[in-house]
């Protein structure tokens, strides 16, 4: 994340606080359905319904539950909130150009890589970041949700 990781319990209250009280976010927690343990958190920024677009981010998981289900089944209810619940047009995603694992990742889920902009963001180390844009628009959705389903459908009964 662009932003420097919260150290203390204090740090993460505030950065939530900025977060929820930002009217065009909405934040998500991602719990494991068999225990309820909050195993992550996405949301929805930069949402603007007369445009009809939002972006996707700050989304973490605990490391133990990277790999499994989780990120495809969260992206899933997710993106069929933005494009089935909102009418969205368009959604977007970024990462640092060094989280390759990222790209990987976004890939997978069926996001179009856009383009790079350059010199984007700081780092907390206080570096220059590329930051990678992908997106995903309303008449890919179809297509995308399928093949999510199908992986969602996979890794549970693996």
């Amino acid at each position: 994340m662009p932003r420097a990781r919260p150290e203390t319990v204090g740090q993460l209250r505030a950065w939530l606080g900025e977060m929820t009280a930002d009217p065009t976010r909405r934040c998500f927690a991602v719990q494991r359905r068999d225990d309820g343990t909050v195993i992550g958190s996405t949301s929805m920024y930069d949402l603007d319904l007369t445009e009809s677009r939002t972006e996707i981010g700050a989304t973490w998981f605990d490391r133990s539950c990277w790999g499994g289900p989780y990120n495809v089944e969260s992206k899933l209810l997710l993106f069929t909130h933005a494009f089935e619940d909102l009418r969205l047009a368009r959604l977007a995603l970024r990462t640092d150009n060094l989280n390759v694992r990222s790209q990987r990742a976004l890939a997978r889920l069926g996001l179009v890589h856009e383009g790079t902009l350059r010199s984007h963001m700081r780092r907390p180390d206080g570096t220059r970041r590329d930051s990678l844009h992908y997106s995903l628009l309303a008449e890919e959705w179809p297509t995308v949700r399928d093949s999510l389903r199908a992986r969602v459908t996979a890794k549970s009964a693996g």
